[in-house]
C-alpha cells in the first residue's frame, strides 16, 4: 500500500524521514550562523557543535529532546562544578585531584545510568573549564550559554519543522511488520510455492525493524503517548508472534502426507484465514489511527488433537509435525489477542490527525475498517 499526501505530516515524513532530516538539520544550523552573524558571541561556534551533536542521527523530536536535555543538564553542571574549583581551590594539585575524581565519577555514570550522554557533557564541560589551568571563569559561562542556544535551537527546529515523532514511526513499524507477518502466515497455510529468498528476505526486514522499534522505547516514553511498561508489552508480544511465524515456517508440512492430514482437519482452514484477515485489519487499524476493533477466535485444538496426533503415512511411518503446526497456529492467536488488548489499552494509539487524513484518501471507507490493498 502506497500513501504520501494523506500522511503529509506523519507517514510522509516517515517515508522521506532521511531528507527531512537533512533539511532540519540544515535550517537549525542556518539559524545559528545567522545569529553568530549578528552578534559577536563568544565561543560561537560551540553553538554549531551543540546543535549538530544533539541532533546528529536522531530525527525524533523525542529523541532530541532527551538528548538535548542531557547535554544540558551535564553541561550545567560541569561548569559549575569546574568554576567551583577556579573560585575556590587555589591549589593546582588539589584542583587536578578533584578534577579527576569529578570526571572518574562521571565516567562510571556512563556505565551505570540512563543519563550517560549527561555524564559524558559533565566531563567534557569540565575539563574545557579547568583543564588549561586558566582562572578566567568566563570561559565556563560562555560554554554554557551556547551549549543552551544551540540546544534549543536545534529542539524548537526539530519540533517545529516537519516534526516525526517517535511514536508514529514506532506506529508504521508495527504496522508494517505485522502486515509482513501476515504474508508470511498466508505462505504457512497455503500449499502454494514461494520464493525462499524473498522469504528470508522479509524475516529480516520484520528483524531489522523490531530492533529499530526497540531503539525508538526512549524516545517514544518521552514524547508521552505510550507509557514504558506498555510499550515494552506490546514489544514483547510482537517478539513472540514474529518468533511463531519463524517456526511455522520451519514447521511446514515436508511431505505430501503431512499436508493431506492438514487439509482434512475440518474447518481448520477456515480459523487460519479468519486470523489472517484480523491481523490484516489490526495492521490497517494500527497505521490508520483506528481503534482497534478486531477480534480473534482461539483456536480449538482439542478436535483436532486425535487426528493430528495418531496419523500415519502409507508406509506406516508416524507424521508428528501436524500437532505442531496446530499447536503453533493457537499461539499466533493468543499473541494477536494479546496485542489487540495491550493496544486497547493506550489511550493516544487512535489518532484523529492520522484518521482524518487516512479518510480523505479512502483508506477509510464510511462504517467501514476494511483494509485497502
Amino acid at each position: 500500500m502506497t500513501l504520501s499526501n494523506p500522511f503529509r505530516d506523519a507517514f510522509f515524513i516517515y517515508r522521506h524521514r532521511q531528507a527531512v532530516h537533512v533539511l532540519r538539520s540544515v535550517i537549525a544550523l542556518a539559524i545559528l550562523f545567522a545569529l553568530l552573524y549578528l552578534f559577536d558571541v563568544p565561543y560561537g561556534s560551540w553553538t554549531l557543535v551543540s546543535a549538530v551533536m544533539v541532533m546528529g542521527s536522531l530525527p525524533h523530536v523525542g529523541g532530541v529532546v532527551i538528548k538535548g536535555l542531557q547535554r544540558l543538564l551535564g553541561t550545567f553542571l560541569g561548569a559549575l562544578y569546574g568554576v567551583a574549583l577556579l573560585l575556590f581551590i587555589h591549589d593546582n594539585l588539589l584542583q587536578h585531584v578533584l578534577t579527576l575524581i569529578g570526571i572518574g565519577f562521571a565516567l562510571y555514570i556512563t556505565f551505570t545510568s540512563r543519563h550517560g550522554y549527561s555524564a559524558l557533557m559533565f566531563s567534557i564541560s569540565l575539563v574545557t573549564v579547568v583543564g588549561d589551568n586558566d582562572p578566567d571563569i568566563t570561559i565556563g559561562i560562555w560554554r554554557a550559554i551556547n551549549v543552551l542556544v544551540g540546544t534549543g535551537v536545534a529542539i524548537l527546529v526539530t519540533a517545529l519543522v516537519l516534526p516525526q515523532r517517535a511514536t508514529d514511526a514506532a506506529r508504521f513499524l508495527l504496522a508494517d511488520n505485522i502486515d509482513k507477518l501476515n504474508r508470511l502466515y498466508q505462505i504457512c497455510i497455503t500449499d502454494s510455492t514461494f520464493d525462499s529468498e524473498l522469504k528470508l528476505k522479509m524475516i529480516k526486514t520484520v528483524s531489522a525493524q523490531f530492533a529499530t522499534q526497540r531503539s525508538l522505547s526512549d524516545a517514544v516514553h518521552q514524547e508521552g503517548d505510550i507509557k514504558r511498561n506498555t510499550l515494552a508489552d506490546i514489544l514483547l508480544t510482537e517478539q513472540r508472534m514474529i518468533s511463531t511465524v519463524e517456526l511455522l515456517q520451519e514447521t511446514l508440512w515436508d511431505t505430501r502426507d503431512g499436508y493431506e492430514v492438514v487439509e482434512q482437519l475440518e474447518g481448520l482452514r477456515d480459523e487460519q484465514r479468519t486470523l489472517s484477515e484480523q491481523l490484516s485489519v489490526v495492521a490497517h487499524q494500527v497505521r490508520t489511527g483506528q481503534p482497534i476493533t478486531a477480534k480473534v477466535t482461539p483456536f480449538s485444538l482439542q478436535r483436532y488433537a486425535e487426528r493430528a496426533l495418531h496419523c500415519q503415512t502409507q508406509n506406516g511411518r508416524w507424521l508428528y509435525s501436524p500437532s505442531g503446526y496446530l499447536w503453533l497456529n493457537r499461539e499466533l492467536a493468543i499473541a494477536t489477542e494479546r496485542l489487540i488488548t495491550t493496544l486497547n489499552t493506550v489511550r493516544r494509539l487512535p489518532s484523529r490527525r492520522l484518521s482524518r487524513r487516512a479518510h480523505r484518501a479512502h483508506l477509510i471507507e464510511d462504517g467501514h475498517n476494511t483494509p485497502s490493498s
